[in-house]
């Protein structure tokens, strides 16, 4: 059981790794708000992923058929969420707040709810952990087999140390960046995200127009 908890532990940390929509959002997040507000808007992150964790192990059969038949609606809607939300991200002023004399230092509720959506309309994320839990051995259990918890939990934890020593870091070197070089980073990071949700709406939209695959 020790080594599927630590194989958990690692899952999680390698689940959070890869530079995706998630992650350019808590680096955003990160450097115009600090550590505790980016350290948030990974736990979004580390939600999803111990979401995913639970139907990789739970229901791995039932979310495979189901990704399976809907593919093409969960790019369509995924991507037009993570456009939109990129596009918010390059359109907001992060120096809004200390324009009207605030710090730009306060965690928000939307920040992690951001988090959130961004994570459940991606769908590349899901066959990440799949194909995490089937690298390390892992497989689906017994619906009421809860000797499986400690494990779900220590997908967990390794997805929130990742995010907390991410965050610290950028957070350390945050104090160096300029505030125009802080604009950018915004728009550019935003700019980034819609181009990656754009991508997944093409996808989809290819695949019903030009393959004939239904929407639903």
């Amino acid at each position: 059981m020790f080594l599927n908890i630590l194989k958990g532990f690692i899952i999680g940390i390698c689940a959070s790794a890869p530079i995706g929509p998630i992650a350019i959002l808590v680096i955003q997040t990160t450097l115009n708000k600090g550590h505790r507000a980016g350290f948030v808007t990974g736990m979004g992150a580390c939600l999803v992923d111990t979401l995913f964790a639970v139907i990789a192990i739970f229901a791995l059969a039932v979310a495979q058929r189901l990704m399976d038949e809907h593919r093409e609606l969960i790019l369509v809607i995924g991507g037009l969420i993570v456009a939109v939300l990129g596009w918010r991200m390059c359109a907001a002023d992060p120096l809004r707040r200390l324009k009207a004399g605030k710090t730009a230092t306060g965690i928000s509720i939307k920040d992690f709810i951001q988090s959130v959506l961004m994570g459940l309309s991606n769908p590349g994320a899901i066959f990440v952990i799949f194909a995490l839990f089937a690298f390390f051995g892992i497989g689906p259990a017994e619906n009421n087999d809860w000797r499986v918890a400690p494990i779900i939990v220590s997908v967990s934890v390794g997805s929130a140390v990742y995010w907390f020593l991410v965050t610290a870091l950028l957070a350390h070197f945050r104090k160096k960046f300029k505030l125009r070089t802080i604009i950018w980073i915004n728009r550019i990071a935003g700019a980034a995200i819609v181009v990656l949700g754009l991508a997944l709406l093409g996808e989809g939209l290819f695949r019903v127009l030009f393959q004939g695959y239904p929407l639903i």
